[in-house]
């Protein structure tokens, strides 16, 4: 990724899994640095002072932490991009806090530049098979086995985007391989699998024909790549943003 002219930013790495090292090595490549890695709680009470030392931050840690390093960030008056997932219930709350104190937060479920290409299509795929009710649609997503929330928020943001334009559908569930699934539901299947970096797929089903559309992201660097774009795209920015804001799509 060409940096020549961009600002180099300090950068804190909130979770240093695979993701972490993933971006943590992309960031150096591209001639930006980082100031703070945390990834325990130890960590923050040893070098969460430094934390207020960074241009932005990116969290790809855990859940139950996603929160609270949010709102750390907040409180340091450094920008955050969140991929972590397995938040959201709380994401009206905190889109009101970073409102009212005038900070920045970048959300996705997804930061692949392809997964949010998939997303515009499937919006547009289902207006249009709204008309056709004789097709009934499904949804699963296959990851690896150290994801722990279950669907997927990719999963659950293309969900919405199939809701938003299907009148037959009320609401998707979460759902095992062999139930009966009531025609008003839109069903999500979830499989976890070892070394599977990320796999989505839609499907309309009828007595005559199928329609599918898929993703499959082959390894960790595109969800790295749009995380640091993120970063470099919101550190001069104040308010709360998504892909859609950055890619315009």
């Amino acid at each position: 990724m060409e940096n020549s002219s961009k600002k180099s930013l300090k950068i804190a790495l909130l979770g240093y899994g695979k993701m972490g090292k993933e971006i943590e090595q992309m960031a150096i490549n591209a001639g930006h640095s980082i100031a703070l890695i945390i990834d325990t709680e130890n960590d923050w009470k040893q070098k969460g002072k430094e934390l207020a030392k960074a241009d932005v931050a990116i969290d790809f840690s855990m859940p139950k932490t996603a929160i609270q390093n949010i709102e750390k960030c907040f409180a340091a008056n450094v920008p955050i991009v969140v991929g972590t997932t397995g938040w959201y219930a709380d994401f009206e709350t905190i889109k009101r806090k970073c409102q009212a104190e005038n900070q920045s937060l970048f959300y996705a479920t997804n930061f692949s530049l392809g997964v949010n290409i998939f997303d515009t299509i499937n919006k547009k795929l289902a207006a249009i098979m709204n008309r056709f009710p004789d097709y009934d649609i499904s949804i699963s997503e296959t990851h690896h086995t150290q994801k722990l929330d279950a669907p997927s928020g990719t999963a659950i943001s293309l969900a919405n985007g199939i809701l938003e334009n299907t009148d037959r559908k009320t609401h998707w569930e979460l759902v095992q391989n062999q139930e009966i699934i009531p025609s008003n539901i839109l069903p999500i299947k979830s499989f976890r699998i070892e070394q599977v970096p990320g796999t989505h797929e839609i499907t309309y089903n009828s007595a005559v024909d199928e329609i599918k559309i898929s993703h499959q992201a082959k390894n960790r660097k595109g969800f790295a790549k749009g995380a640091l774009l993120a970063a470099e795209w919101i550190n001069d920015k104040k308010g709360v943003y998504s892909m859609i804001d950055l890619l315009a799509l």
